[in-house]
């Protein structure tokens, strides 16, 4: 997903104008709007504090449009968590089970499944273990995070409130209180 995408996706989430977020980070009044618009349709880029600004005044964490590290762990993280956003059906996760066996492992690793699943594709897909602690932690608690989506015990916006501010919103697996922002989304200009 593109960062003008992301600032769409949640500019909207938030139920803000492009108005309204362009003043809000500090645009004059008069072309703020015009300037939000070109940035979510990619004709812009905004430059790195500008993209702060922008997660501030949305409320999340400025990891989701600027990587401080690339390829740490966060970004890892956050990298999966929009192609999830991107289609949430593409990135499924299950934990995998030791088999205690004292011998080498063959290279033929599988994981069992339950084709009783709603998808499962004519071949199968390939599986990914981090030998990476912390992002092996991380993705655990994300899979809890989308079971408790499955069994509906979290919102769908809670789900995306978890993600968008993670990894402040990461608790080892207990809940996260979300603060939704209560403006109204009216008047945006068309990518």
């Amino acid at each position: 997903m593109t960062i003008g995408k992301k600032i769409k996706f949640v500019r909207k989430l938030r139920k803000m104008t492009q108005q309204e977020l362009g003043v809000a980070v500090g645009l004059e009044e008069k072309g703020a709007a015009n300037r939000i618009a070109q940035y979510e349709c990619d004709y812009r880029v905004p430059q790195k504090d500008m993209l702060i600004e922008m997660a501030k005044a949305m409320d999340i964490n400025p990891l989701n449009f600027v990587s401080e590290v690339p390829g740490s762990a966060e970004d890892i993280m956050l990298t999966f968590f929009w192609l999830d956003e991107d289609n949430r059906g593409a990135i499924n996760l299950f934990s995998l089970i030791s088999s205690n066996k004292k011998e080498k492992a063959t290279t033929k690793a599988v994981a069992q499944y339950d084709d009783n699943d709603d998808y499962w594709p004519d071949e199968p897909p390939v599986g990914m273990w981090f030998n990476y602690g912390l992002v092996d932690e991380f993705m655990r608690e994300w899979m809890f995070r989308k079971q408790d989506l499955k069994n509906k015990e979290i919102t769908e916006n809670e789900y995306l409130e978890w993600k968008l501010n993670w990894p402040d919103t990461c608790d080892d697996c207990g809940k996260f209180n979300v603060n939704f922002n209560k403006n109204t989304n009216k008047g945006d200009s068309q990518c």
